[in-house]
């Protein structure tokens, strides 16, 4: 085995070892949650994003070894791309596989020299794999009536504790059917089923489970949540509520919320049948959503890549009252923002670089609570100059010169990071309605 084989095997052997540790933090979840383990739950949901990291450098010290000088010459990595994309080749995970990839040469690198015949900006096979969804959905039929088949999907989704009573969240379920969905979907229909994804979902002191009814070509998603009853003399589990619909489900995914842990045996199968219960959420943020935080980073960049390539609007100061610490800018017609740490802080901030940065890992790793929104990190990521207007280039000048640079048509923004732009609340009530102002409020 020559060289650059054993290097490109040494990625993937780091890649095996994170995502093998991913998984194990991953299915200690259910037990801590039988358990009631609180504080072990979120301290292993913080170290499960912090292995990613670490076995990004751990592994990159056996490559820089195994490279020797080589490990400086683009064209090394190009063959080892080639050679990389040979062996995930067929993975039911090969596209997290190339991100890890990705993150080895970003982290030697510098986030310089990124290029797609050096790194993984593009997939050769696709950004997500063929779907295939029935590998991770089990199917109940509701001929035999809705208490039937909730009955038996609990039972299949039971915990080594038991229900605390079974058939009276059973009654609840079929209740709320009755007279919240019956009038919205056609929960009458004798080919009616329930498909669901294969395991629970976990976060903080709670279980999901997550589904949908489905009937020709119709579908209605919906979320069980389980909770544990705290008792120790006798332990047990409740249904606390019947979630349905697109916008319920996506407030249980948003990107204001901690990850979830679950056993996703195949990630892309997952993300396909969340994408299709929650349309308009970005497969970037579901792939978040469940963990893979840093491939929902390089989905977002290809889907930002092409949407900056097919327009042609120019980036403009964001909106709303300007921060104290930041510089935010945005692209009308793109649903993010970018924000720039500011050179010097506008009184009266008293905080450092390395303090915001601190906080926003914090906010990464610890519960967001549905209030605070999750962010991606860049560094030295490239615009096209002219794409920036006259009024932002000057504000960018005079906020944070330190972390720009221009290199002929291009601008290098050297730190930045990235989050889904909200309309701030007095810009929404100077233009809402009445009703929309009520609602709000």
């Amino acid at each position: 085995m020559d060289k650059q084989q054993r290097f490109a095997r040494v990625i993937l052997n780091g890649f095996y070892a994170y995502f093998a540790e991913f998984e194990n933090i991953t299915l200690a979840a259910r037990t801590r949650f039988e358990k009631a383990e609180w504080s072990s739950m979120q301290d292993i949901s913080s170290r499960r994003i912090d292995i990613y990291k670490e076995t990004v450098m751990e592994t990159l010290d056996v490559a820089r070894l195994i490279a020797g000088d080589q490990i400086e010459d683009l064209t090394f990595w190009a063959e080892t791309r080639s050679l990389y994309a040979d062996l995930v080749q067929g993975m039911t995970n090969f596209e997290i596989a190339e991100t890890f990839y990705n993150s080895i040469f970003n982290s030697h690198f510098g986030h310089r020299s990124i290029r797609n015949e050096y790194a993984f900006v593009f997939s050769p096979q696709g950004d997500v794999p063929p779907v295939d969804m029935g590998r991770v959905v089990n199917h109940y039929s509701v001929g035999e009536g809705f208490a039937q088949a909730f009955t038996q999907l609990l039972e299949d989704y039971a915990f080594s504790i038991p229900y605390e009573d079974l058939a009276r969240d059973v009654a609840s379920i079929t209740s709320a059917i009755d007279r919240h969905l019956a009038p919205r979907f056609d929960v009458t229909h004798p080919d009616i089923e329930l498909q669901v994804l294969e395991h629970h979902f976990f976060r903080n002191k709670a279980s999901y489970i997550v589904g949908r009814l489905y009937v020709a070509g119709e579908q209605m998603p919906f979320v069980l949540p389980l909770l544990h009853n705290d008792s120790e003399e006798a332990p047990a589990v409740y249904v606390d509520a019947f979630l349905f619909g697109p916008d319920q489900v996506s407030l249980l995914f948003s990107f204001t919320r901690s990850y979830f842990m679950v056993d996703a045996s195949i990630p892309s199968q997952y993300v396909l049948f969340l994408q299709q219960l929650m349309p308009k959420k970005e497969i970037s943020e579901i792939y978040s959503s469940i963990g893979h935080f840093r491939h929902g980073k390089t989905y977002f960049y290809r889907t930002s890549t092409r949407h900056i390539r097919s327009t042609e609007d120019q980036f403009i100061v964001a909106p709303g009252i300007k921060g104290m610490v930041m510089a935010v800018f945005t692209l009308p017609s793109y649903e993010y923002v970018f924000k720039i740490i500011k050179d010097r802080f506008t009184p009266p901030k008293e905080v450092t670089h390395q303090i915001v940065k601190d906080k926003y890992h914090l906010v990464k790793r610890w519960d967001r609570a549905g209030r605070m929104a999750d962010t991606q990190e860049f560094n030295n990521l490239v615009f096209d100059a002219s794409r920036f207007s006259d009024e932002l280039m000057e504000e960018l000048y005079a906020t944070c010169p330190s972390q720009l640079r221009i290199n002929g048509r291009a601008l290098i923004i050297k730190h930045c990071y990235v989050e889904r732009r909200m309309n701030p609340l007095n810009l929404y009530l100077q233009e809402a309605s009445d009703d929309e102002v009520n609602e709000v409020m």
